[in-house]
């Protein structure tokens, strides 16, 4: 299927891996420009000489930095020609018990995961909006839906994000004209966030990586975890011309783990 996004300009946020860097691999694939971020500069510029290499016909800009610092924002918005996809993605806060986090912590993981994206999607959902096109893709966690006990803060800023998408997506001057804004809920992929979480429950539980691996695949009803790839094409798909009436809407990606019907 041709997505009908050949030419259009993408903002992919910690593209250098990960489930943004399939993200932008779907892009590319798709014949779209790339202005890709992350805070660390020699992987986001491999993965920017990959994305080149993968089609010599678009364009791959690479800004190293902060997402969440207004210098980095707007260093990364000025390389952008027209932001027409804005792939929103950060670091979640770690993992533990809310007896134990503080005032700062609570606000650094709001800051990243609700404010940094909200501060991205006011400086181009007007100019989206004026152009008769945009999408926005706001990765989040599958936590959002199935909130998970030691990820309260994530539980907590992801939850505040969705929230907020959720009225801001059905307004009129912008679902009216052809912007579109949805969240993507992942479950378990194969990222290296998931194989370092699996390293801490292994000595914590003082069981080998490959056991504890197990155990969570087998909690998960397509028997694997997922892969960036898959997770690409599927936002790709939304940053589709054909993805034009789906709007609002948080979409569970986590191979049938959440159990319930709504």
């Amino acid at each position: 299927m041709d997505l009908g996004i050949a030419g259009r300009w993408a903002l992919v946020c910690a593209a250098s891996k990960g489930l943004g860097k399939g993200c932008a691999q779907a892009l590319a694939h798709e014949g779209v420009n790339l202005v890709i971020n992350a805070r660390s500069e020699q992987p986001l510029d491999a993965t920017a000489q990959e994305l080149r290499a993968s089609n010599p016909n678009i364009e791959v800009k690479a800004v190293a930095g902060d997402i969440g610092t207004d210098a980095v924002r707007q260093a990364v918005l000025s390389a952008c020609p027209r932001v027409d996809i804005l792939v929103n993605n950060n670091g979640g806060p770690p993992p533990g018990d809310f007896r134990d986090w503080t005032r700062e912590d609570w606000q650094a993981a709001v800051d990243a995961n609700m404010i940094t994206p909200i501060e991205l999607i006011k400086a181009t959902v007007d100019t989206m909006a004026a152009n008769g096109f945009g999408r926005v893709i706001n990765i989040t966690s599958g936590a959002v839906k199935a909130p998970i006990d030691i990820l309260g803060l994530s539980n907590g800023a992801r939850s505040g994000l969705t929230g907020f998408i959720a009225g801001l997506a059905r307004q009129p001057q912008l679902a009216g004209n052809n912007v579109t804004i949805n969240n993507l809920l992942p479950g378990s992929f194969d990222t290296e966030r998931l194989r370092n979480n699996l390293e801490i429950s292994a000595q914590k539980q003082n069981q080998t990586i490959e056991a504890i691996r197990e155990q969570r695949v087998q909690s998960i009803p397509a028997q694997r975890f997922g892969t960036a790839e898959e997770f690409g094409t599927f936002c790709a798909f939304l940053c589709s011309a054909q993805a034009g009436y789906m709007t609002g809407q948080n979409i569970l990606l986590d191979g049938g783990s959440y159990p319930g019907t709504f």
